[in-house]
């Protein structure tokens, strides 16, 4: 099956939100090699003027991964994984992830573009940190936005 060149523009709504803790802050730390306090310590990150560990910056992909995963179980993207080679990844930070956030993020498809028997596929995950709002629905605040760029690589390559 061939990349369906209309993903181009499709987006892809908030799913499930993310909880994130202190326990998933420290050990993806620790997984990273971030040595910082503040991802570790309570204390060190009021001393830095937030209200509970900060997560380090790239602690992001967990949640654009989530949201990236609806692309690649859409039937209609013509995307086999087991051929997916991950081409760049970049973050644009809002504000600090902290434990405590709750957070969901929204997918948009902003590339396709053939290569060879395959396509590079570009997409921008929007995370948002939700906080109820008193109505009964949550506000959603602009926490980053994932950048990232597959390539499917073609039959025979």
């Amino acid at each position: 099956m061939t990349i369906n060149p209309d993903l181009q523009g499709r987006s892809y709504p908030a799913a499930e939100v993310y909880d994130v803790g202190r326990e998933k802050i420290r050990e993806f730390a620790r997984a990273v090699k971030a040595t910082h306090p503040a991802h570790f310590d309570v204390d060190a990150a009021a001393a830095l003027g937030h209200g509970d560990l900060v997560a380090p910056p790239t602690f992001a992909i967990i949640i654009a991964q989530r949201a990236d995963a609806q692309l690649i179980e859409d039937p209609d993207s013509g995307i086999d994984f087991s051929r997916v080679v991950h081409a760049d990844q970049r973050f644009i930070h809002h504000r600090p992830i902290i434990a405590g956030d709750r957070l969901v993020a929204e997918l948009h498809v902003d590339g396709v573009r053939a290569m060879g028997g395959g396509a590079m596929i570009t997409t921008r995950s929007e995370i948002f940190g939700l906080t109820p709002d008193g109505t009964g629905e949550d506000s959603r605040e602009p926490v980053a936005t994932a950048t990232s760029s597959i390539l499917v690589r073609g039959e025979g390559q």
